[in-house]
């Protein structure tokens, strides 16, 4: 409760806002090797016009910042140029949000998840109605991406 500035009191209630979780990332498990996962998911990146902008290992950053042994991860950024360029013509701070991510992780012995980021999820906040529209395409190429990795 907060009581508002003057010379009367006057109390004013807020109720706490309950917010639906949206998932924010497309996933999927796959019984396979590391570095096998990775090249299959370059590949499936590749089949649906994304190339990889940038890689980041955070099992080797993190051992080598900080001395700690981390699962393999890997940050994979991807870009698909024409949806970025359609993005960036309607909503020019958009490039806050690019590239997308995709992680690569080992949970266990030959058990690696592979998960996208929703960009439809992620673009809730811009509320932009164009660029949803994008964000849908993106999401359904990020999905067929995932169900081609086996």
């Amino acid at each position: 409760m907060i009581q508002s500035p003057g010379s009367f009191n006057r109390t004013i209630c807020y109720k706490p806002i309950k917010f639906k979780m949206m998932k924010y990332y497309i996933n999927k498990i796959l019984n396979t090797d590391f570095d096998i996962a990775v090249n299959k998911t370059r590949e499936a990146l590749k089949s649906e016009g994304f190339g990889i902008l940038s890689e980041i290992n955070i099992h080797e950053k993190l051992k080598e910042k900080l001395d700690v042994n981390f699962r393999k991860y890997k940050i994979l950024g991807a870009c698909n140029p024409p949806l970025a360029y359609q993005a960036l013509q309607k909503e020019n701070k958009i490039g806050t949000m690019l590239p997308c991510n995709v992680i690569l992780q080992e949970l266990g012995k030959g058990e690696i998840e592979v998960a996208a980021i929703d960009p439809v999820a992620s673009m809730q906040a811009v509320e932009n109605e164009e660029l949803i529209i994008i964000a849908k395409n993106v999401k359904d190429r990020l999905k067929h991406v995932i169900d081609l990795i086996t």
